[in-house]
């Protein structure tokens, strides 16, 4: 029974090691809409903060969204899938108008971590958020966008 006991704790790990994933730190950049410098902070074993600083169709916008990571690498080594929400906070200038704007958002993506002697992350995702927009009647407060990136682990 001891012998038994042991070898299922011992396929237990195995296991686990097998689907544990490991989140890194990672920077880059993520285009579409605009183009914007992408940071990624791991929080916990599946969660972690991406931090984003972007210039698109007249604004400066600064966004944080918190993530949760799922492992798909059963389909492919490598490949996960997240989904999260945060909050954006910018400038906006068109004909005539400029101002603050904030909002929430929302994230879902995929991605992709190259073999470890590559230390890259490509993603898509798509970030749909709905901003206040006080002074700009003409601009509305839903925005969203497919972006693909390119980011260094370390």
């Amino acid at each position: 029974m001891r012998k038994f006991l042991i070898a299922l704790v011992v396929m237990a790990g195995m296991f686990s090691m097998v689907n544990a994933q490991e989140l890194s730190k990672a920077i880059g950049l993520r285009g579409g809409g605009g183009g914007e410098i992408s940071y990624l902070h791991p929080l916990g074993d599946a969660t972690r903060m991406e931090l984003d600083l972007g210039f698109n169709w007249g604004s400066i916008m600064a966004h944080g969204t918190y993530q949760w990571v799922k492992d798909l690498s059963s389909v492919t080594e490598g490949l996960n899938w997240f989904y999260g929400a945060g909050a954006g906070l910018g400038f906006y200038t068109v004909p005539g108008i400029s101002g603050f704007t904030a909002g929430i958002v929302g994230q879902i993506g995929v991605e992709y971590n190259l073999p470890i002697s590559l230390p890259l992350m490509i993603s898509l995702d798509y970030r749909p958020g709905v901003y206040f927009v006080p002074f700009a009647p003409n601009i509305t407060g839903a925005f969203g966008g497919v972006y693909g990136g390119i980011r260094y682990k370390f």
